[in-house]
């Protein structure tokens, strides 16, 4: 079992729980269950139906921070460990406009990219080579970001997410 996604009422993510937790959260009445889980728990009286995806009844303020930090580990997972310019397995990041360019080092200017697009690409514009981007890079959601580090991001999960990629599903 992995975790589950806990949005805001207002269907914002807010972060990832264990399980246990997001059950208590439906006990209590404090959740309602969005999308269940593959895994059933069960106890002495009760059957529960683990959630994958839970949404809370009241709107939680939460204190947020006026940036993200970039690193490695953020835009990997942000760009789901693919490379932005061939959709190989990435494992570097890469500035869209080179830094040697005068490119910002900010979240619109990074991308994920395999060893050899980055060497290829070098410190040349994407217009130099006749590359462009499929999807526009941009901020992800901290408190989601965070949760990827330490657990695989569920596929079921994508439509809540604040990052996707234009093109892929989204809460209807």
């Amino acid at each position: 079992m992995t975790g589950t996604l806990v949005l805001n009422a207002s269907y914002e993510p807010l972060c990832v729980v264990p399980v246990r937790r997001a059950v208590v959260l439906l006990l209590l009445d404090k959740a309602v269950v969005e999308r269940a889980g593959e895994a059933v728990l069960r106890s002495e009286h009760l059957t529960v139906e683990a959630p994958s995806v839970v949404r809370l009844h009241r709107f939680v303020k939460v204190p947020r921070r006026t940036r993200v930090p970039i690193t490695r580990r953020g835009v990997l997972a942000r760009d789901r460990e693919r490379c932005a310019y061939c959709s190989a397995r990435a494992d570097t990041i890469d500035h869209v406009v080179p830094r040697s360019r005068s490119g910002p080092h900010s979240w619109e200017n990074v991308v994920a990219a395999c060893r050899r697009c980055n060497h290829r690409k070098a410190d040349h514009l994407l217009s130099e080579l006749g590359w462009t981007l499929p999807f526009t890079p941009a901020t992800p959601v901290a408190s989601v970001l965070g949760a990827s580090a330490q657990h695989d991001l569920l596929t079921e999960w994508e439509p809540y997410l604040g990052w996707l990629r234009p093109g892929e599903s989204e809460v209807a």
